[in-house]
């Protein structure tokens, strides 16, 4: 289908991803088509989509602040956008597999799985092809930092205390969600923890209650016996519906699903909700054909989702190793390790913001208008 990626002599990393809503998968497929051709009608793209199989769609250059460089290759799995429930696991992880293989046969020494690549593997990567110089890595540890420094960021801006908050998690379980428990518990007055699966829900209090802190498990959001102040959602949902309960007026919700898990109709009056686990590349990114602001979109440049930055910041340090490796590795040491690394090369928390804009004001959102990512 139109445009083809033209073989590079050395990949430094390589970035598995797809879309999440049918907006943008439509924009892809027209930037691989080229301007000369006419829009694909919707209902054309939600027959194709699933038959195209994971490929590259462009190449992805990165500069550090510091003058160090890597190059790459952005791989769509073309996982459609609602095909993200448990009845095409099979068929997705197969996708996965696929574009693991295009990663590995194009030579990269690093690949980050983005979105539900991650999630579907669950760090065993044993399920991926055979492999010689090739490392994977979920990129979860580098997105974990990047929620909790909005957190801190977001409760300074609103003048709120951490230290008297009690924090909700939502996808507790997870390796987002478990990592966030792990950096922010010690930080609050009390810790809920919300999942599917009570035995490991209690088996990450077992592990929190041992460092002290005050912990509560539920299955159900309204068995808790207090509302949270601060929340975090990391849950692995196949569509934005998540509707809170037991949360706190003007409570300040982290939303850090892909895709995301707050349902748009939610009512949360006063409440504080931002986009987490987002960095932003101050040496800038460049993308062969131009996906500016298809694959990253964001009112702000050059940012990225964490998982896929964790590659990327990676392949500048020239350390080609599985990082982040599945659930229940992420620790409070391996998170700053991993930010140290980022900040060395100019990859920092990305500006705040949420479906209605920016929530802080930059040099950039001073003049862009209000961006409701797809």
């Amino acid at each position: 289908m139109g445009r083809s990626i033209a073989g590079v002599t050395e990949v430094d990393f390589a970035l598995i991803g797809h879309q999440e809503s049918w907006r943008a998968a439509a924009d892809v497929l027209a930037v691989l088509r080229g301007p000369e051709r006419t829009p694909l009608p919707d209902d054309e793209i939600r027959d194709i989509l699933p038959w195209l199989p994971p490929r590259a769609v462009c190449h992805v250059d990165i500069e550090s602040l510091g003058g160090a460089r890597a190059r790459g290759l952005y791989i769509d799995s073309f996982i459609a956008p609602d095909r993200l429930a448990d009845a095409y696991v099979r068929d997705n992880i197969a996708r996965v597999r696929e574009a693991a293989a295009y990663a590995i046969k194009a030579g990269a020494k690093i690949v980050s799985l983005g979105g539900f690549s991650s999630i579907l593997i669950e760090g065993n990567f044993d399920q991926l092809p055979q492999r010689h110089a090739t490392v994977f890595t979920t990129g979860n540890t580098l997105t974990v930092g990047f929620i909790v420094q909005g957190i801190r960021k977001m409760c300074a801006m609103e003048g709120r205390d951490l230290r008297r908050s009690t924090l909700l998690i939502v996808g507790a379980t997870g390796d987002l969600g478990s990592g966030c428990a792990r950096c922010l518990a010690g930080d609050v007055r009390r810790v809920l923890l919300t999942a599917r699966n009570m035995e490991r829900l209690r088996r990450l209090a077992v592990e929190l209650e041992a460092e002290g802190v005050a912990v509560e498990v539920a299955t159900d959001l309204r068995q808790f016996s207090s509302e949270a102040d601060v929340v975090i959602c990391a849950a692995s949902l196949a569509s934005p519906s998540l509707l809170l309960g037991r949360v706190a007026p003007e409570a300040i919700i982290c939303d850090a699903g892909f895709p995301k898990n707050l349902a748009p109709g939610a009512e949360m009056p006063g409440a504080k909700v931002f986009f987490g686990g987002l960095g932003q590349v101050m040496g800038g990114l460049r993308f062969t054909p131009d996906f500016h602001g298809v694959l990253n979109r964001h009112p702000f440049p050059d940012v990225v989702h964490g998982c896929l930055l964790e590659g990327m910041a990676l392949a500048l340090e020239r350390r080609f190793e599985p990082f982040s490796q599945g659930r229940g590795f992420i620790t409070p040491e391996r998170v700053e390790e991993v930010e140290t690394i980022a900040a060395r090369h100019g990859i920092y928390l990305a500006p705040l913001y949420n479906a209605d804009g920016p929530l802080e004001e930059t040099a950039e959102s001073s003049c862009l208008p209000a961006l409701l990512p797809a």
